[in-house]
């Protein structure tokens, strides 16, 4: 089951866009569920669950305070022999949208391009060999500016808080490949809580950093879990509200009782209580959820 899910911030398109992605990716992908929720901070919105090549995303329709930025992108392995499927998805992802780096061969997959969608959310199109051995998508981190150099360290802090955590593989920036620095990471791929994600540092000029655009939900059965996520990754007490915290390199993530589901499936009353209540949370607390629910709060 997956334990942390990407969720996309939209300013009104979560459910124009989860619908061209599952046009798109096509295969075992689906809208999963359309939710809306009244009389928050944004006004009326509505949250979307979708799933692409059996990888669930998050996403919300919540205006336009959040714009998408190639800090978090996505990764999107294929087997070389699928290079007709690779094509066909570009081809897709490329209506409208911008190729950041040109697909073709390059030394590290004989087939690979980064493209920025019609929505401004980027992808990594990969063809490789591993690919057996990955998940099919993969959140990939890249670190920019004040952060540079930081890809390793945080991939050891976020595999050392979550259990079912490992390291894949990394290559490294050498000496003549100056702005980096010689040792950064290249790219690394690791493991937490038994999801694929990538990291990498990159000291050229980019005008763009982490932010809640594209946040990591956490999803936790206990408080004890809640309690530990947000003690080990919150560093920016301003960016606590709504179970969103903010690591110390500027990743957003959403730590999430796994019941929220259920919570906000209910009636629309059921719904107002509970979202009333998480909206004057900064942690959330389970059990105060659960009485607004039943109504007893």
């Amino acid at each position: 089951m997956q334990k942390i899910t990407p969720h996309l911030w939209f300013d009104t398109q979560a459910k124009e866009a989860a619908a061209f992605y599952v046009s798109a990716f096509g295969g075992d992908s689906s809208i999963t569920s359309a939710t809306p929720i009244r009389d928050t901070p944004s006004g009326d919105v509505e949250m979307v669950g979708f799933r692409l090549l059996g990888y669930d995303f998050m996403s919300i329709s919540a205006g336009p305070m959040f714009t998408f930025n190639p800090s978090i992108s996505f990764m999107v392995h294929f087997d070389p022999s699928r290079r007709d499927a690779l094509d066909a998805l570009w081809a897709r992802l490329a209506e409208d949208g911008t190729a950041l780096m040109p697909l073709g061969a390059h030394p590290f997959s004989e087939r690979y391009g980064w493209i920025e969608d019609r929505y401004g959310v980027t992808w990594q199109l990969m063809s490789s060999p591993a690919a057996a051995d990955r998940s099919a998508i993969m959140p990939s981190l890249l670190f920019t500016g004040s952060v540079c150099g930081k890809a390793e360290e945080a991939m050891r802090l976020y595999t050392s808080i979550f259990p079912d955590s490992g390291t894949g593989t990394v290559a490294r920036y050498g000496a003549d490949q100056a702005p980096n620095r010689e040792g950064t990471v290249m790219f690394e791929d690791f493991t937490i809580l038994g999801q694929w994600f990538a990291a990498m540092d990159s000291a050229l000029e980019h005008d763009f950093s982490f932010n809640e655009a594209i946040s990591l939900v956490v999803g936790c059965d206990t408080q004890e879990e809640i309690d530990r996520y947000w003690e080990k990754l919150s560093a920016v007490p301003e960016a606590e509200q709504c179970g969103w915290c903010k690591d110390r390199y500027g990743v957003s993530w959403q730590i999430v009782p796994s019941a929220l589901g259920r919570l906000m499936g209910g009636t629309e009353d059921q719904r107002a209580r509970v979202t009333k209540a998480f909206l004057e949370m900064k942690k959330f607390d389970i059990a105060a959820l659960e009485r607004a629910y039943e109504g007893t709060a």
